[in-house]
C-alpha cells in the first residue's frame, strides 16, 4: 500500500488545513466545508497524474490536436454524511465519474464510549468491476468505516485500481487499511496525526467532521 502525505510537502493545502484546525474559523460551517471541498479538488488533481492517458484527436474551428485524455473508468464513492463536501470536490475535477454512496457509522459499544464498532445500513452504487475506485472520506481514524465501505463496495466487482482520500488519518487507521486493502492500493492524506483519544477521536484533529459541517446530530 502507497501513502501518499500532503503534509510533507509545502503547499496551499496547508493554508485550507490551518484553517480547518482553527476553533474560530469552524464557527462558519459555509468556511468549513469550503476548505473540506477545497482539499479534495486539490487532491483530486494530483491523483489525476498517476491514472492512465490515451491520445485523442480533437476538431478545433481552425484544425485538429492530439490531446491525452484520462481513460481511467472512474467511480468516486463517500461515506455519508461527513464525506458529501469532500465528494464534492473531486466530483469537481473528475465531473465524468460514476458515484457511489455508503452510510457507515461508528457505534460505541460500551457505556464509557470507549470501544467502537461500524455499522452498514445502505449503499447506492453501480458496480465497481474493473473501474478505478475512489473512496473518499475526511476522517480515517480506526479505519472501521472505510474498511466496511470498501468490502461493501466490492461485492459488486472487484476493482481495477483503488485509491483511498481523506482528509486526516491516524497510523491505527492506515494500520487497518493495510490488512483491507489490495497491496497496489493507494492511501492519500492530507494529514496523518499521532493518534486518538480515548472515545476514538482524532488528535488534534479538528473534530467530528459531519458536526462541523452540518451541525451536531442526536
Amino acid at each position: 500500500m502507497t501513502i501518499i502525505n500532503f503534509a510533507e510537502q509545502n503547499s496551499v493545502i496547508n493554508q485550507y488545513m490551518a484553517e480547518l484546525r482553527d476553533k474560530s474559523y469552524q464557527k462558519n460551517r459555509l468556511l468549513f466545508r469550503h476548505n473540506i471541498k477545497r482539499v479534495g479538488e486539490m487532491m483530486a488533481y494530483e491523483l489525476s497524474k498517476t491514472l492512465e492517458y490515451k491520445a485523442k484527436t480533437v476538431t478545433t474551428p481552425l484544425g485538429t490536436i492530439d490531446m491525452p485524455l484520462p481513460k481511467d473508468d472512474l467511480l468516486i464513492a463517500t461515506v455519508l454524511r461527513a464525506g458529501l463536501p469532500f465528494h464534492e470536490g473531486f466530483l469537481h475535477v473528475f465531473d465524468r465519474a460514476a458515484n457511489g454512496f455508503v452510510s457507515a457509522y461508528r457505534m460505541y459499544t460500551n457505556r464509557e464510549h470507549t470501544e467502537v464498532g461500524i455499522h452498514t445500513e445502505y449503499m447506492a452504487a453501480p458496480s465497481s468491476k474493473g473501474k478505478t475506485l475512489i473512496i473518499v472520506d475526511p476522517m480515517l481514524a480506526t479505519g472501521g468505516s472505510m474498511a466496511a465501505s470498501y468490502e461493501a463496495l466490492i461485492k459488486t466487482g472487484i476493482p481495477r485500481k483503488v485509491h483511498i482520500a481523506c482528509v486526516i488519518a491516524t497510523p491505527e487507521g492506515l494500520d487497518t487499511l493495510r490488512q483491507t486493502l489490495p497491496d497496489n492500493a493507494t492511501v492519500w492524506c492530507a494529514a496523518i496525526d499521532p493518534g486518538m483519544n480515548i472515545n476514538k477521536y482524532i488528535v488534534p484533529g479538528f473534530g467530528d467532521a459531519g458536526d462541523l459541517c452540518y451541525g451536531e446530530k442526536l
